[in-house]
């Protein structure tokens, strides 16, 4: 397991939001890259790794449970989509620098929230790491004092 895949496996659900956004960000300079060497296909590759990563994002939103906020954060990643296309379509790195400076600002705030330990007990069930939903798993209980673990009482 790499590093960062380390990092990844042991981050909290806003944690991971954030990752996103610095996927989305990087890729964007890699798109800005590939404009300047006038490499379409590279460009190409750069763009739909941040159109897929905003469409995760919008994707993973429950207005049902945040409202206003989730339909605040649609908009954002579809004003967001929009732009990076455009960006590509004009080869323009102004415009992903545009974009880049936007998203930089949204995941600035993400930031804010993962410092608040209350937020990850709010946080949609599908934005919680395996821990953050069922917590730690017991240890195994002992039948009889004996070193053998209980045995299950579930049969097929």
């Amino acid at each position: 397991m790499s590093y960062q895949e380390q990092v990844l496996a042991g981050a909290t659900g806003v944690e991971l939001v954030v990752a996103l956004y610095d996927g989305a960000i990087r890729f964007l300079y890699r798109a800005m890259q590939c404009v300047e060497a006038q490499d379409m296909h590279g460009r190409r590759i750069a763009v739909k790794k941040v159109v897929d990563i905003l469409t995760y994002l919008q994707a993973r939103l429950r207005p049902d449970v945040g409202g206003s906020v989730a339909a605040s954060l649609s908009d954002f990643y579809a004003a967001m989509f929009t732009l990076t296309l455009e960006a590509s379509h004009f080869e323009s790195t102004e415009q992903f620098l545009e974009v880049i400076s936007c998203i930089r600002n949204v995941r600035d705030a993400w930031i804010i929230v993962a410092r608040d330990p209350e937020a990850g007990r709010v946080l949609p069930r599908e934005l919680r790491t395996r821990e953050e939903r069922f917590g730690s798993l017991p240890a195994p209980s002992v039948c009889g004092g004996s070193d053998e673990v209980a045995a299950s009482r579930w049969s097929a």
